[in-house]
């Protein structure tokens, strides 16, 4: 057993106040990094010790594996927690972790080089019985036997980067006729985005729904899951809106799917938490898609639903103990949705818009939690993914859940900035997704700016108030008379709200 006495987290904003929490709950000692964008941020005072890693750009900063490696040397660290996103994935760092000594938590690096690539992955699980999507299993670099393929599978077919995801490196082919340019542009985008240009062709799913489950495994063989979420509310191919658990499994389905990533996890031989996404045709036939090898940011609703605090899982299988349940043991109790709150402006196509958080208040109340990293006068910085925070709301059915997160959506107070909580609103109300009949096209088939109305939710009463007021004293002027300078103001100040400005 190796016990952990002192974390590193390496990360920023809300993840790493969320694993902080957990670390502390178990009297563990806690050291955070921070880039000098970052200095004020709630985390780095959250934590007993914080480190200062470098210059905002992330590759000057939460990139620099071999600096953090050394600081936890220097203050006596046993271990690193990675987050998500920045090292997390990263199978050389965790080796180096491992080689120097500490602990990293999370899984194996062989298991992460095994699952980091789309067709290694593919390879792996093809003895295990688990069902793939029609096309290649290795990458294909020749045109012409590419299009032979794509011909025999039969289109549409989508050209997909083995080493990445986000939809980076994808493209969509509706024929042979624009195989050839498709191919090339995938191939570029690959490259560029992550050093491999190598590609694979799959048969386009039609009607898909993004469904993952949560996998834990210990270092002693022992294999679980936590349930499904459904993660099929996305923009540009990343999620927004994610639930659990999923509102079109049957039973049967969710044992089925539960049970291949359980079978997923055993091909590599994989430790710790991880996420196995499989794509759920409108036959409700699924196929596995990629395993995920770290923990997940929509990973709250799998918490709320089982009551399971995942990072804790995850500090004590990377200590050496055995999980302390087995399959039979776990059950789904009631509903959880998170919505994913972005300094974006979905009236601009889901654009960034950073800028200062100049009035920030959380929502709260009865079966609501916000996981965040900012407090009101903050800027949201320009080096970093635009998340604010994750917005989540748990009730005993899904109707009482989204009726929560409404009201919720409704409470938080963001000016200064656009953020995708409009759209939150707008979904959640939208008949597709309360009749739970929707898929992975809900942006692209029922969303544009105009659905939006003018006046976003988080205006506060004070603000209507003060431009109404600006209004009445307006228009008991004579009509050549301008505006007082008191109402010109206060309605000046009511649009800079509006427009997320000032």
């Amino acid at each position: 057993m190796k016990k952990i006495a002192k974390l590193l987290v390496a990360n920023r904003g809300e993840i790493a106040l969320r694993v902080l929490r957990s670390a502390k709950e178990m009297g563990i000692a806690t050291v955070a990094i921070y880039s000098e964008a970052d200095q004020l941020a709630p985390h780095v005072r959250y934590a007993d010790e914080a480190v200062c890693v470098g210059p905002p750009p992330s590759a000057q900063s939460y990139l620099r594996g071999d600096f953090i490696i050394a600081e936890c040397k220097r203050l006596g660290v046993d271990a690193i927690h990675p987050g998500y996103g920045f090292l997390s994935e990263n199978a050389a760092f965790a080796r180096a972790v491992r080689e120097a000594g500490l602990i990293f938590v999370g899984p194996s690096p062989e298991a992460m080089e095994v699952m980091g690539d789309k067709l290694s992955a593919k390879q792996a699980v093809k003895a295990y019985d688990i069902p793939l999507v029609p096309g290649t299993d290795e990458a294909i670099t020749d045109v012409e036997a590419a299009k032979h393929i794509a011909e025999e599978v039969g289109f549409p077919v989508l050209i997909k980067a083995s080493a990445g995801g986000g939809g980076k490196g994808m493209r969509l082919v509706q024929n042979s006729g624009e195989f050839a340019e498709q191919m090339q542009l995938a191939v570029n985008e690959a490259t560029s985005a992550f050093g491999d240009g190598a590609v694979f062709i799959e048969k386009f799913v039609s009607g898909p729904r993004h469904i993952e489950v949560q996998v834990l495994g210990d270092e002693h063989g022992n294999v679980v899951h936590l349930f499904e979420r459904e993660c099929s509310i996305q923009r540009r191919h990343q999620k927004v809106i994610e639930e659990a658990p999923s509102s079109v499994l049957t039973p049967e389905l969710r044992e089925q799917m539960g049970r291949a990533a359980v079978e997923v996890a055993r091909a590599c031989g994989y430790y710790n938490a991880g996420t196995v996404e499989f794509l759920l045709d409108d036959q409700h036939r699924f196929y596995f898609l990629e395993m995920n090898t770290r923990l997940q940011v929509e990973h709250p609703v799998t918490e709320q639903i089982t009551g399971l605090d995942l990072v804790q899982e995850q500090l004590r299988i990377a200590e050496g103990q055995p999980l302390p349940f087995r399959q039979e043991d776990l059950s789904i109790r009631g509903h959880a949705i998170e919505l994913r709150v972005y300094a974006e402006d979905p009236q601009n196509n889901f654009l960034p818009d950073i800028g200062r958080l100049s009035t920030y208040v959380r929502p709260q109340g009865l079966g609501v939690r916000v996981d965040d990293g900012f407090e009101q006068g903050m800027d949201i910085p320009i080096y970093y993914d635009p998340m604010i925070a994750k917005l989540v709301a748990t009730g005993a059915t899904r109707q009482e859940a989204i009726a929560r997160l409404l009201r919720a959506i409704d409470e938080y107070q963001i000016t200064g900035i656009e953020t995708t909580l409009p759209f939150g609103t707008f979904v959640l109300k939208h008949p597709a997704f309360v009749s739970g009949n929707f898929d992975t096209n809900f942006v692209r088939d029922h969303f544009s700016a105009a659905v939006l109305a003018p006046t976003t939710p988080n205006e506060s009463t004070a603000q209507v108030a003060a431009a109404l007021v600006a209004l009445l004293l307006h228009e008991r002027q004579p009509a050549a008379a301008a505006p007082t300078e008191a109402g010109a103001a206060a309605g000046s100040a009511w649009r800079r709200n509006r427009l997320g400005v000032g």
